[in-house]
C-alpha cells in the first residue's frame, strides 16, 4: 500500500495532514476501511472517494474520530466541574472556554450544562471547534440518541432535553451558549484569553513532534491559572516544558 501517495492526495483533497498520525494506527484505519468496501489498492479506494459523497464522509469521519459523548468518563467531569467552580469562576465570572475537535457537541454543550447549574448568571463564551464540516453541522442541530447522552442524569435531562421520535433535542439556551467553528488544529492559528481549553481523546492520534506543538499553542492560548482538560489516556508526561503543572490527573494549570 502506497500510503504516503495517500496522504499527499488526502492533504489536496480534503486539507487533512495524515502526516501528523501516528502511522502504524493510521495504516490499519485506511485497510480497515478499505477491507469494508471492497476496494485492494490505494488508487481504487481514492477513485471511490472522488466518485462517491457517501464514502468520502465515512472516511473523514472515520479519520476524523467522530466518537462522543455527554459527560465522558463522568467522575473525570466532575473533577472538572470543581475546577470551574473554584478555581475559575472566583477570578472570573464570565468564562471563555474552547472545546477543541468537539465532534458531535456533546462536550462542548456538557460544559454549558455545567455553567448553567453553577454559574447561570455569567455571560460565558464557549467556542467549538472540529476539522469536519459535516459534523459540526450536527452539532449544531443539537440532536442526539440515547447511547450519546446516558451518562446524562434524569433531572438534566428533563431540564435540557425534548423528547422527539428516537432521538433528544437540546434546549435552545444551552445551545446559544456556543458557537461552532471549522478548525485544524495542526495547520490553523488558535485564538487566545482562555480560561479553559477541553480537548479529549484527539491528540493521542498524532505523533510525538505534533502533540507537542499542539500542547505549547494551548499553553500560549490560555491565560496564566488557565485549565487544560484532556481525556483519560492522555496523560502529559512532559507537562512541565509547555508551562503547566499538574491540577488533577488529567488537568493541568498554566503557571
Amino acid at each position: 500500500m502506497d500510503l504516503e501517495y495517500f496522504k499527499e492526495w488526502v492533504f489536496k483533497e480534503f486539507k487533512i495532514d495524515l502526516k501528523a498520525y501516528k502511522p502504524n494506527q493510521l495504516h490499519r484505519r485506511i485497510l480497515s476501511l478499505m477491507s469494508r468496501v471492497g476496494v485492494g489498492t490505494v488508487e481504487e479506494y481514492i477513485e471511490l472517494l472522488k466518485k462517491d459523497k457517501d464514502q468520502r464522509q465515512k472516511f473523514l469521519d472515520f479519520i476524523t474520530i467522530n466518537v462522543s459523548e455527554f459527560f465522558r468518563n463522568p467522575e473525570i467531569f466532575n473533577d472538572l466541574r470543581n475546577k470551574i467552580k473554584t478555581e475559575l469562576l472566583p477570578k472570573n465570572k464570565n468564562l471563555k472556554i474552547w472545546s477543541a475537535a468537539c465532534s458531535i457537541g456533546a462536550e462542548p454543550y456538557s460544559i454549558a450544562m455545567i455553567l448553567d447549574e453553577i454559574a447561570p448568571t455569567g455571560r460565558h463564551s464557549i467556542l467549538a471547534t472540529d476539522i469536519d464540516n459535516t459534523i459540526l453541522e450536527r452539532a449544531k442541530r443539537g440532536c442526539y440518541a440515547d447511547s450519546e447522552i446516558k451518562n446524562v442524569s434524569n433531572e438534566q435531562i428533563n431540564k435540557y432535553f425534548k423528547k422527539k421520535e428516537d432521538f433528544y433535542e437540546i434546549d435552545s439556551k444551552i445551545k446559544s451558549m456556543v458557537t461552532f467553528k471549522k478548525q485544524d488544529l495542526i495547520l490553523d492559528r488558535y485564538d487566545t484569553g482562555f480560561d479553559l481549553i477541553v480537548c479529549r481523546n484527539v491528540v493521542i492520534y498524532f505523533n510525538a513532534d505534533i502533540k507537542d506543538k499542539i500542547y505549547k499553542k494551548f499553553s500560549e492560548s490560555l491565560k496564566k491559572d488557565g485549565l487544560l482538560f484532556v481525556g483519560a489516556t492522555e496523560s502529559i508526561y512532559n507537562y512541565k516544558d509547555f508551562g503547566f503543572e499538574k491540577a488533577s490527573t488529567f488537568i493541568y494549570r498554566k503557571i
